[in-house]
């Protein structure tokens, strides 16, 4: 049974490195596995290195899902995500079929702009934008206390 005092949070961009949801939510998040997301597509954010997802039928978005996230952790995840993105429930698709409700952060309609065309790339985050983004959002500790302080 899942404690109603903690919550799932499917993630598709730079939370979907262990390290970095750590770090944002401000405590280890070793519970996550592999989930789906359709009806969506992530493309990249002009100029960053981060994604933005958006409702996109026929679509579908790879990514983690974290499981059982503290309390504490939501208003560092939403001060983290900032103003370009909302909170939404969703239905996210575990690799044995099985669907499970968790939250996501979607791409607001009115900065669609900023989206680039094409599908946001993990794999070369991790080899090419991991680093810059790390450097760029050193403010993960202080989350928790000021989020203005985060960039």
């Amino acid at each position: 049974m899942i404690d109603p005092m903690h919550s799932h949070c499917f993630t598709y961009g730079s939370l979907m490195c262990e390290d970095i949801m750590s770090a944002v939510c401000g405590t280890p998040c070793t519970r996550h596995q592999a989930a789906t997301l359709v009806d969506h597509r992530r493309h990249p954010v002009i100029g960053q290195e981060y994604p933005g997802m958006v409702r996109t039928a026929g679509s579908s978005v790879a990514g983690v899902l974290y499981l059982d996230l503290p309390p504490a952790a939501w208003p560092r995840l939403d001060a983290f995500e900032g103003e370009e993105y909302t909170r939404e429930r969703v239905e996210v698709t575990l690799p044995d079929g099985c669907s499970v409700t968790a939250w996501t952060y979607v791409f607001k309609p009115q900065y669609a702009s900023r989206l680039a065309a094409g599908d946001w790339d993990f794999e070369h985050f991790l080899r090419h934008g991991k680093a810059r983004f790390e450097a760029a959002y050193l403010g993960f500790a202080t989350l928790g206390r000021n989020p203005d302080s985060i960039l």
